[in-house]
């Protein structure tokens, strides 16, 4: 997806998540949830942005290994990051292979 393209994304939901918090809805909080590639369950194969209203003792729940790193662990992806963004720089900034 264009860079821009996907920012205009970004900016229509958060307007969209404004407008959930200021509707008659119960919402008292908001997660934006784009899931890209089947691993991180996105199970329809197009772009698309989740804007999902959220309050005090709701069931909705993303589980994940929760657990303090250790430094050198986040130093590691750190550095995996950074060298993924340098290539992508490289590269143009596209997205990323198999993407």
């Amino acid at each position: 997806m264009p860079e821009d393209v996907g920012g205009r994304m970004w900016t229509q939901a958060h307007r969209l998540a404004g407008a959930l918090r200021r509707s008659t809805l119960r919402c008292e909080g908001v997660n934006l949830f784009l899931a890209d590639g089947e691993a991180a369950f996105q199970e329809i194969f197009h772009v698309h942005l989740h804007v999902i209203p959220r309050f005090a003792g709701d069931t909705f729940r993303i589980d994940a290994e929760w657990r303090r790193r250790e430094r050198v662990e986040l130093d590691a992806a750190a550095a995996a990051v950074r060298e993924g963004m340098a290539s992508a720089a490289r590269l143009g900034a596209g997205p990323a292979p198999g993407q």
